[in-house]
């Protein structure tokens, strides 16, 4: 029988027995009942004199155990950071959020992974590359943090070249994909690629033009009120420039060029 339906029953027949014996004037004896899951009814098993029977009470041939608070001390000195003490620094120290420091301290190996991926890098952008990405691509393989194709140096390294405006987000993307599967580092396969982001504005801008002259109907639109054309606009820009133009220099140029 299933163990929560077993237990219903028995509840159940339990509470209108004895709801029956006070109704009818009678008293409830203290006792432990057994129940029969095959009459579905409950027996006693054995009966108890008075409550405090019930209780636990200290085994006589038990010496007493005293423990030195030196020993105690010991060994809280030797304990590692425990979880809730890891979220409580990731927030205070790292400004990371209380949902993000939940995730990341709730695995010792997880925890591990951060820390050293963390090491000079934006405790945020780590965050979100650790949890957003790398372990949605993690989950989707099968694997643990333990057995990721990335090591945390790795993935220290992409953040580092995000940071410095080598690589926009979208191509880190690309990056990580490519990273975690062939195990290479974020800036051997950037070299190899050639995917180095573009934060030459005069390049930027001579692509904006292209694709300007190449649309002078949409130009016109967005001047005259469609504000909406702006996203088609940097969608064309960096279609030209192989998705390697830095998104901030484009819409802060676009803007400038289209007259917002």
């Amino acid at each position: 029988m299933n163990s929560v339906k077993f237990v219903q029953q028995a509840i159940e027949y339990e509470a209108n027995r004895q709801v029956e014996i006070l109704e009818n004037g009678g008293v409830i004896d203290q006792e432990t009942r057994l129940f029969d899951s095959n009459a579905g009814t409950t027996r006693t098993m054995r009966s108890k004199e008075d409550a405090h029977d019930y209780r636990y009470f200290p085994d006589p041939d038990l010496l007493p155990l005293v423990i030195e608070q030196s020993m105690v001390d010991a060994i809280k000195a030797s304990l590692p950071e425990l979880p809730d003490d890891k979220k409580a620094r990731y927030i205070s120290e790292l400004g990371l959020s209380p949902y993000d420091a939940s995730v990341l301290s709730a695995d010792k190996a997880s925890a591990d992974y951060f820390e050293a991926a963390v090491q000079g890098r934006d405790a945020k952008l780590t965050s979100n590359w650790l949890t957003a990405e790398l372990f949605g691509r993690l989950n989707k393989a099968g694997k643990t943090i333990e057995e990721s194709p990335v090591a945390a140096e790795q993935l220290a390294g992409l953040i580092a070249l995000i940071e410095d405006n080598t690589i926009s987000g979208k191509i880190a993307k690309t990056v990580l994909d490519k990273m975690f599967e062939t195990g290479k580092d974020a800036k051997v396969i950037v070299d190899e690629e050639g995917l180095v982001q573009v934060t030459d504005t005069g390049a930027i801008e001579q692509a904006i033009d292209e694709v300007m002259s190449a649309n002078p109907d949409k130009v016109m639109e967005y001047r005259s009120g469609k504000d909406k054309l702006f996203g088609f606009f940097v969608g064309q820009v960096m279609k030209a420039t192989g998705g390697k133009a830095n998104p901030a220099a484009v819409n802060d140029i676009l803007k400038a060029k289209l007259g917002s």
